[in-house]
């Protein structure tokens, strides 16, 4: 989990080339908040990877609860930044004019939170259920989780609604869910 700070890569170029192409001023505040901290922070993180990410180790048993608000925020490469905010693109520009940027502001903040708690918990339950510690020392960067509960919240406010998984057209219920296995699929780390 190391990556060089500073760096300008292919995948932050095509990610900055997406912004350009929807224009800043058809991007919601909020929204744009998000990617501009996501990208500032992958091009100027607070600490190294290894010592922002999430885990029952370092979260519940080292009580560095810092963690569960950095690890959301930092990215392991240029290509997982740029997936994860060209989906934030689409769905903050869908849900910030639905639901008003002081509400997804507020929602943003609580799933950013909340996601490293549930992620926490589902390794601890595979550490009992498994009785394999190896799960505690699992270590997770990114905005996936939160990304994952926005499609949840979008679909709920959007029923109805057919998507597009890698070309292949899916009711928008299930797609979040095929969405969660094409990535693990694609980029099982």
């Amino acid at each position: 989990m190391q990556r060089r700070q500073g760096r300008i890569s292919a995948g932050l170029l095509l990610l900055l080339y997406q912004i350009s192409q929807v224009g800043l001023q058809n991007i919601p505040s909020v929204t744009l908040g998000v990617l501009v901290l996501n990208i500032f922070l992958f091009l100027n993180p607070v600490r190294p990877l290894a010592e922002v990410c999430i885990s029952v180790k370092e979260g519940f048993y080292r009580r560095n609860w810092q963690r569960l608000l950095l690890s959301p925020f930092h990215h392991a490469d240029d290509w997982h930044l740029y997936y994860n905010m060209v989906s934030m693109l689409w769905k903050g520009i869908m849900l910030e004019k639905k639901l008003k940027s002081i509400w997804f502001a507020y929602i943003i903040a609580v799933f950013s939170v909340l996601i490293g708690v549930v992620y926490m918990v589902l390794e601890f339950m595979l550490v009992k259920i498994l009785d394999d510690p190896s799960y505690e020392m699992n270590c997770a960067v990114g905005f996936s989780g939160v990304l994952f509960a926005l499609k949840v919240l979008n679909n709920h406010y959007n029923p109805g609604r057919v998507s597009s998984v890698l070309g292949v057209r899916i009711p928008s219920k299930y797609a979040c869910w095929v969405e969660l296995v094409a990535i693990h699929l694609i980029s099982p780390g």
